[in-house]
């Protein structure tokens, strides 16, 4: 039985079985038996053709959904009942082994600058090492972080914090490879990303951020619950403005 999602999907993209191949890493004739003979690829092989095709790789070969499943809840690494029982060492260890992305998505964040005063310098040895370092901050004039400061019962103070969040960032931020750039997007996560691991805080109406759940993820091939999280990072990253 022939893979007809996979053919029309390398159609829709105007590519070809070479550039597939070519992009995957594999012979040209491995990929024509993909589509001919339906032959489920190893998973570093469908997560690099379903990311050059741009769709999901269990829309490709459905019949890995249960390992996809598996993956995605593997990559829950731990739970923890609010931010404030996130160990301190944690989020150090985090930040110095980052080698390639420190990605950060919050409102303030101001407690990161609290708990690390040398995180400005800190962010700007990653750049300089390599590290794309890219921080949206909520933008504190807008109506997003009024609502959200009146909803957590704190007013104009959420405002305030991102101003202040953005003033220790400044030393970093003449730095190449630092990004920051200010959102008013209605979060519903605040996130923060390390390499393949990301802390995800969700945000529970009427409660300030330090008050609700993080969930600590670890990336695993043919896992969906980092990559879904990282996909709203980038949604809020391309409506930003530069800081």
């Amino acid at each position: 039985m022939a893979n007809e999602r996979l053919r029309a999907s390398i159609s829709a993209n105007a590519a070809t079985i070479q550039t597939v191949a070519l992009q995957v890493g594999v012979d040209p004739k491995t990929v024509e038996r993909w589509i001919t003979t339906d032959r489920t690829p190893h998973r570093t092989h469908r997560w690099k053709t379903a990311t050059f095709l741009g769709v999901d790789e269990v829309y490709l070969w459905p019949s890995i959904a249960r390992q996809a499943e598996t993956a995605s809840a593997s990559e829950l690494v731990t739970y923890y009942p609010h931010r404030g029982v996130v160990p301190v060492d944690l989020w150090s260890s985090l930040i110095d082994n980052a080698v390639s992305h420190v990605e950060v998505l919050v409102y303030a964040g101001l407690f990161l600058f609290d708990g690390h005063p040398e995180l400005a310098e800190r962010l700007s040895r990653k750049a300089r090492s390599g590290a794309q370092v890219r921080i949206l901050l909520g933008n504190p004039a807008s109506d997003v972080l009024r609502q959200r400061g009146e909803e957590e019962g704190i007013g104009a103070d959420l405002a305030a914090r991102a101003r202040m969040t953005r003033r220790y960032l400044e030393p970093a931020m003449a730095t190449p490879g630092v990004e920051v750039r200010l959102h008013e997007t209605i979060l519903y996560n605040s996130l923060y990303r390390f390499d393949e691991d990301v802390l995800v805080n969700p945000h529970v109406l009427g409660a300030p951020a330090g008050q609700n759940p993080v969930l600590h993820f670890r990336y695993i091939p043919g896992g969906r619950s980092f990559r879904h999280y990282m996909k709203s990072f980038d949604y809020a990253w391309e409506r930003g403005t530069s800081a």
